[in-house]
């Protein structure tokens, strides 16, 4: 019997959607071994070039114009991608995607981001008899996801699904899985084996992520952490932002035995079980990775659109807390210094709980379901 093939189209706007493809990826893997999965950055995959030169653009409109991005996200948010959008993913991908699949030839295709979730449907118009089904890595649910192709969207919670409802998809075209991520991170580590591991002392420690879009270019930001480094023992993960690193690796401030400056890592899950307080931006894995570790968490500067959803979501369900000035930093600080002992029941609790209604393997699982339709 022939192994069944999924192949899940992402783009590297933001590691979170490719992240949720290769998570998908192997969940499939895990609840079957006759299936073959095969991840592409569909603009990086196809047009290397122009991908890196499209990619570095929209990073620095984010990080330095971000009201521009916001006014963007809004103004299109009950919309699908407008016409130049859709006509230029034509040209640019349409015959080259109809290729691949034509040479891969899936039974299933998965979307993590919607713009090959565009081109997807357009072929599915054309003709394309292959399920689409959707992921949708945010908690909140912008029209660009939109698509009357699409066979299954499986979504976040039940909030992002009743949008989608009042938007006109069916019902029962929706299911509510939670995003993916890697299996890791439902698997708890040892806590002195990994501090023996990454040379880290017995002490508080916070775990800081989002550098590699410019979280710590912010001089206020820089000295609240510091100030308390002979306290606290803080991991600063800049991502593949080698100026960043560069910048702090060269600061006075940084050179320091309780600070530990990373660039990218593939251990992010191992790093949360080692630290007692997460400080993110509020990216739609990054708090599902930081929910599933049941690590307290604080979000710095939500990029106006989806993130400030994302924040919304998890305020709400009293999941994390918005940095609002240095003085949320130093009372959290001082927790951990003062009642380090209450912080790490709490991180206990949370770990237990993991506030979740579903299971981690729910996304992949619905994916099977399609595949044995």
């Amino acid at each position: 019997m022939p192994k069944k093939r999924v192949l899940l189209l992402s783009e590297g706007f933001g590691a979170g959607h490719t992240q949720a493809a290769h998570a998908l990826s192997i969940g499939l893997r895990m609840l079957s071994p006759d299936i073959q999965t095969r991840v592409l950055e569909l603009g990086s995959f196809l047009h290397p070039t122009l991908a890196r030169w499209v990619f570095t653009a929209f990073r620095k409109t984010v990080t330095t114009q971000p009201k521009l991005y916001g006014l963007v996200y809004r103004s299109q948010y009950k919309k699908s991608l407008n016409r130049f959008t859709q006509l230029a993913l034509h040209r640019i991908f349409y015959a080259q995607t109809a290729e691949i699949i034509n040479q891969l030839r899936p039974d299933t295709i998965v979307c993590t981001h919607p713009f090959p979730n565009a081109v997807i449907s357009r072929l599915k118009r054309a003709g394309l008899n292959v399920p689409l089904c959707t992921v949708i890595t945010d908690y909140d649910a912008h029209g660009t996801w939109l698509s009357s192709e699409v066979n299954k969207y499986l979504v976040s919670t039940a909030d992002v699904k009743e949008k989608l409802v009042g938007r006109g998809i069916r019902s029962d075209a929706i299911r509510v899985t939670g995003i993916p991520v890697h299996p890791n991170f439902w698997e708890p580590h040892n806590r002195d084996e990994l501090r023996t591991r990454f040379g880290l002392k017995a002490m508080p420690t916070v775990l800081i992520m989002g550098g590699g879009w410019g979280m710590m270019n912010t001089e206020e930001f820089m000295k609240y952490f510091t100030e308390w480094r002979d306290k606290i023992q803080l991991v600063i993960c800049l991502g593949n932002n080698e100026k960043a690193f560069a910048t702090l690796s060269e600061d006075k401030r940084f050179q320091h035995e309780n600070i530990r400056l990373m660039g990218f890592t593939n251990e992010i899950d191992k790093w949360m079980d080692v630290s007692d307080l997460l400080i993110t931006k509020p990216g739609g894995m990054t708090c599902t990775e930081g929910l599933a570790k049941g690590i307290p968490m604080l979000f710095y500067k939500p990029i106006p659109g989806q993130e400030e959803e994302n924040l919304q979501y998890f305020i709400q369900h009293r999941l994390g807390e918005q940095i609002t000035s240095g003085a949320t930093i130093d009372h959290w600080l001082r927790l951990l210094v003062e009642r380090y002992p209450e912080v790490r029941k709490r991180r206990a609790l949370l770990a237990r709980q993991r506030i979740r209604p579903y299971n981690p393997t729910d996304c992949s699982q619905a994916i099977m379901e399609i595949l044995n339709q």
